[in-house]
């Protein structure tokens, strides 16, 4: 990565990387703090939740090393927090140490933040400085946290939509078939994509066809996403492979069933009542209401892994921030499509996007594609 500012707010930026799969729900800061000829004095990255913010343990790593911090630059990823949330406020933390200057790269979105650790710091006599909107690296730090900053700002989940398919935009063969269209390679990646998320979706279609786990296993993680069910009906069956010990599930739910709910409760499952509000949708599950609430349950990132009805109902209704789509070098002929939704019929109704970005994935295209302005919020 580029920039004309100093390397201390790169090395942040990477270590903010480093937070990817640990700091879920908080945001993923990093922190490097210099002394005046810019030779770090310590670092660290936001831990897991409960656990130090990155200031914290930069200043812990710097006294660690033996090392003074009065004076120096605290070169950080996001605002220091100024509010008592699982741990105390970091900028108090670094007015305390004698940190004289602040560089970072974005405001923090929480309202509980957004922008009372700057004020607090300068109350102090701190010297802030805040990077540009547009630079490089404030632009990555805001994509690394692009989904604390949906949860902050719009109140739902940044939600990403992975599906798989052939070149000729088939998930499956006409017999259902799907294993494996795509390579090794892609299944991995698609692991990574989901440790990355705080939690998985999937649909009840899903459950009862693949009875899949959906959990991480391709890539180690510190920490496995919590799993989400979409179950109008409450049809999941309490033998399903997804009931692992100690994992977070949510099944969502439109038709009451006060003793399958009792039961599924047993097996560790939160259900969640979310009916439509219209009498043509009060059997089916309202999913926008159910991405507010799951925001209100910190979640940032929603891993979408769902068949082709449950994925056109998300495109469908606009709730789809996000496209991550593996290709792969075949042609499938008839068979089952990524989506169902519409028809339409004309070009001017489809859903257009822009490809965020597109790499080889051993024999496999990734593609990333966003409809266009969705993460200017």
């Amino acid at each position: 990565m580029t920039t004309s500012l100093p390397q201390p707010m790169r090395d942040a930026l990477n270590l903010a990387c480093a937070a990817l799969l640990v700091a879920p729900p908080n945001p993923r800061v990093g922190c490097v703090m210099t002394d005046c000829r810019e030779n770090t004095l310590g670092q660290g990255h936001t831990q897991r939740t409960g656990g130090a913010h990155a200031e914290i343990v930069a200043l812990r790593d710097a006294k660690a090393r033996g090392n003074s911090v009065v004076g120096a630059t605290a070169y950080v990823t996001l605002e220091p927090c100024s509010h008592h949330g699982r741990t105390g406020p970091c900028c108090d933390a670094l007015i305390a140490a004698g940190i004289k200057k602040v560089v970072a790269s974005i405001a923090d979105p929480n309202p509980l933040v957004s922008g009372q650790g700057f004020e607090r710091l300068r109350a102090a006599g701190v010297e802030v400085e805040v990077m540009p909107a547009d630079d490089p690296l404030a632009i990555a730090s805001r994509e690394l946290n692009i989904g604390f900053f949906s949860r902050m700002i719009r109140k739902t989940p940044w939600v990403r939509l992975k599906m798989a398919a052939s070149l000729d935009g088939k998930s499956a063969l006409e017999n259902g078939v799907s294993q494996w269209i795509t390579s090794e390679a892609a299944r991995t990646d698609g692991h990574a994509w989901r440790a990355r998320a705080c939690a998985v979706l999937t649909g009840i279609g899903t459950v009862l066809t693949d009875n899949p786990r959906l959990d991480v296993r391709l890539v180690d993680t510190p920490r496995q996403p919590h799993l989400v069910i979409v179950d109008s009906r409450l049809e999941t069956p309490l033998d399903a492979a997804l009931f692992t010990p100690g994992r977070v599930i949510y099944l969502y739910a439109a038709v009451q069933n006060e003793a399958k709910k009792a039961a599924l409760e047993t097996r560790g499952a939160t259900v969640i009542y979310a009916p439509g509000l219209e009498p043509a949708t009060r059997n089916k599950v309202d999913l926008a209401a159910m991405l507010r609430d799951l925001a209100a349950r910190e979640i940032n990132e929603l891993h979408v892994e769902a068949g082709h009805k449950l994925n056109g109902s998300f495109i469908r209704e606009g709730l789809v921030d996000e496209y991550l789509v593996y290709l792969a070098p075949m042609l499938i002929g008839l068979g089952s499509g990524m989506a169902n939704f519409g028809p339409i019929t004309q070009l001017e109704d489809a859903v257009n996007l822009r490809f965020h970005s597109i790499e080889p994935v051993g024999d496999d295209l990734r593609i990333l594609a966003r409809p266009p302005g969705r993460e200017t919020f």
